[in-house]
């Protein structure tokens, strides 16, 4: 199937930044061609005003009426939008979000557009507009009704996959299983493939401190982690570990390793965030679209003064075109 080239870009939180970068990336003279904004019709006229941009709005009701060199909206909520409501959490904002997003992942799978890139969303607001969901890698897995699934953060200087993301610690332990390793490794592999990586080599960090040093720091080493890596050598990948955690990162980004498995939120995202905090892409693996996200949250403290930086988004935007590449 050949790629449509128009990227879907959810505006995110409408009290955050997101209106802001996704403005200020569409309206670089690359993507008016290739992008348009799911989001609300108001607000994005205030931060055109904001950020003095005076390309030609393009309010669309299907992809058939997307104009080349103007910015391109669908209008997905009307909302009575007003500057005070920028930096606060609100139930309105959060309905908002998950509209853009579910009308988003509506076209995608219809083929309309292709990748869908998201901008910020702030879960209190999401919860408060009546959708309980962790975040967008849960939503976009409910959305299309994919069952095996992870998040990648992707950089040129480090990319990771997790075995567990918003759990608490002490769940995110019982959840490094042997058939959910296994299940990552599977994801990672597939991921690298798609951006052109053909052998990549896969490391899979341990639980525990030191990997658990032969069990005295911890058995799920020996009893997860270990034999879900043994049994993906024997199908012939490409796979390491388990690598004790305080080096494998320092290890991938000497290039020993494309690609690392971590086994919880943190242990993933703190190196990830050192490294590349502007320019690091959020990626759900496993979907039948392509989904990518900026690396960071809704900024509250700066929207609306438009001085957001708009890195990340292009990041996003930029690896959403990679991966569209090898869509089958």
């Amino acid at each position: 199937m050949k790629l449509n080239k128009i990227i879907g870009i959810t505006m995110g939180d409408f009290a955050g930044i997101g209106p802001e970068i996704s403005l200020k990336a569409v309206e670089q003279d690359h993507y008016k061609d290739n992008a348009v904004i799911f989001g609300t019709k108001s607000i994005i006229e205030y931060y055109m005003d904001v950020l003095a941009i005076k390309s030609e709005l393009n309010v669309i009701d299907n992809i058939q009426d997307f104009k080349a060199g103007a910015i391109n909206l669908f209008n997905v909520v009307d909302i009575d939008f007003s500057k005070d409501m920028i930096g606060k959490v609100s139930a309105a904002a959060g309905d908002a979000a998950y509209k853009y997003i579910e009308k988003a992942i509506e076209l995608s799978l219809k083929g309309d557009i292709g990748p869908v890139v998201t901008a910020p969303l702030n879960k209190e607001a999401l919860h408060k507009g009546g959708h309980p969901f962790d975040g967008h890698t849960e939503i976009f897995a409910e959305l299309t009704n994919t069952k095996k699934y992870t998040m990648m953060l992707w950089s040129d200087k480090l990319s990771v996959v997790h075995v567990s993301t918003h759990v608490p610690l002490r769940k995110a332990c019982d959840l490094a299983t042997k058939e959910r390793v296994m299940e990552c490794v599977d994801l990672a592999e597939d991921a690298m493939h798609k951006l052109g990586i053909q052998d990549p080599k896969i490391a899979v960090a341990g639980l525990n401190p030191h990997s658990g040093e032969s069990g005295l720091f911890g058995n799920e080493e020996i009893e997860e982690i270990e034999p879900a890596v043994k049994e993906k050598q024997e199908e012939g990948k490409n796979v390491s570990g388990p690598v004790p955690p305080d080096t494998v990162f320092l290890k991938a980004t000497q290039g020993k390793f494309d690609i690392v498995v971590a086994m919880y939120h943190d242990q993933g995202h703190i190196p990830m965030k050192l490294m590349a905090f502007d320019k690091g892409v959020n990626v759900t693996l496993g979907l039948p679209i392509i989904r990518t996200s900026v690396d960071h949250g809704t900024a509250f403290d700066i929207a609306g003064k438009g001085i957001a930086s708009d890195v990340s988004m292009i990041s996003a935007m930029e690896l959403a075109f990679r991966f569209g590449l090898f869509v089958k």
